[in-house]
């Protein structure tokens, strides 16, 4: 049992070192630009030396009117900084754009992103982006949160269903960003977990090969609080109900709708859509109502039977379960 935990969290602290690509961070971030101007960032589970969201701020800095940029990385990244530095334990780093190399500060923690020395740096940010430990995503979030940060951070897509996160996506207090979240996220791996994932995973699910370099591949998506243009964008709607093609749940008041551009033009009732449509939701056109698995927390208001309650953690249509749906509803209708 023991030896099982430990490989569990072995496995895990991988996870946690897939670092994102420059070309992945180029893409996303310029849809934000205008939310930077004047403003202090923080990444705070960033070694300097080999993430790229301090080497896109660093050549950015100027260009984004940035105020301070500020990273942090765990004591366990032995780093160097232009040669000229040696860091022997968690390193801390500001820019102030001011023409001059960054600066280099000793953290005496461990630089743990819940340290009181990086709460502390933390509070002085007006934005943070990163991407966070996959395994630590529930208590990042909340601090965030807790602290009333603006943020952009990478996790992964499976985060959308914990409990501790889609009521911030139901309440409209953090969403999905502007990569589509169909489109596959290829992380930098260290060597080791590189031959691991060749010798173990299959390509293509787990790794793949980009210019004979094992590309890490991950679930992964980006969630944030800062707004987008994005998601004020219309899903163009142009299908008619009709019972025949949208059948309701057996233990929840709600049509069934297979894929979101099939969401119908003049139903007023709630929908089960597929996560994916978090991809295309503009607030200004629908409500969120739930997610399935509250059926079974007895959450939701629309049980078409009362027996039904905390028996079932889906969607149920002439008793086949159904795949994860989001409940929605139209708000123009």
């Amino acid at each position: 049992m023991v030896g099982n935990k430990s490989l569990h969290a072995a496995n895990r602290a991988k996870q946690d070192e897939f670092y994102t690509q420059l070309s992945d961070i180029e893409k996303e971030l310029k849809h934000y630009r205008k939310h930077f101007r004047g403003k202090t960032v923080y990444c705070n589970c960033d070694d300097p030396t080999i993430s790229n969201f301090f080497r896109y701020f660093h050549l950015n800095f100027a260009k984004l009117g940035l105020k301070r940029l500020i990273t942090t990385c765990y004591k366990n990244r032995q780093t160097e900084m232009f040669s000229k530095h040696d860091m022997e334990a968690a390193a801390g780093l500001e820019y102030v754009g001011n023409g001059t190399e960054p600066t280099i500060f000793q953290i005496k923690e461990d630089g743990d992103f819940r340290s009181r020395e990086c709460i502390e740096l933390l509070k002085q940010a007006d934005i943070v982006v990163t991407n966070p430990p996959f395994s630590l995503f529930r208590e990042y979030i909340a601090q965030l949160v807790e602290y009333g940060k603006k943020f952009l951070v990478i996790g992964n897509k499976n985060a959308i269903t914990y409990k501790e996160i889609f009521p911030l996506i139901k309440g409209d207090k953090l969403w999905v960003g502007h990569t589509p979240m169909s489109q596959d996220l290829l992380f930098d791996v260290p060597e080791d977990y590189a031959q691991e994932l060749l010798k173990t995973k299959k390509k293509g699910s787990a790794y793949k090969i980009v210019d004979g370099i094992v590309k890490g591949r991950s679930e992964s998506i980006w969630f944030t609080n800062l707004d987008h243009r994005k998601r004020h964008e219309d899903l163009i709607l142009y299908k008619k109900y009709s019972p025949d093609e949208y059948p309701k749940y057996d233990n929840y008041n709600a049509i069934n709708v297979n894929k979101t551009d099939h969401i119908p033009v003049d139903y007023a009732g709630e929908m089960g859509v597929p996560i994916s449509f978090l991809d295309k939701h503009n607030p200004d056109q629908f409500d969120i109502v739930g997610f399935d698995y509250e059926i079974k927390q007895g959450l939701l208001p629309e049980l078409v039977d009362k027996n039904w309650a905390g028996k079932l953690d889906r969607g149920y249509i002439n008793g086949k379960r159904i795949y994860a749906r989001i409940f929605i509803r139209n708000k123009r209708i």
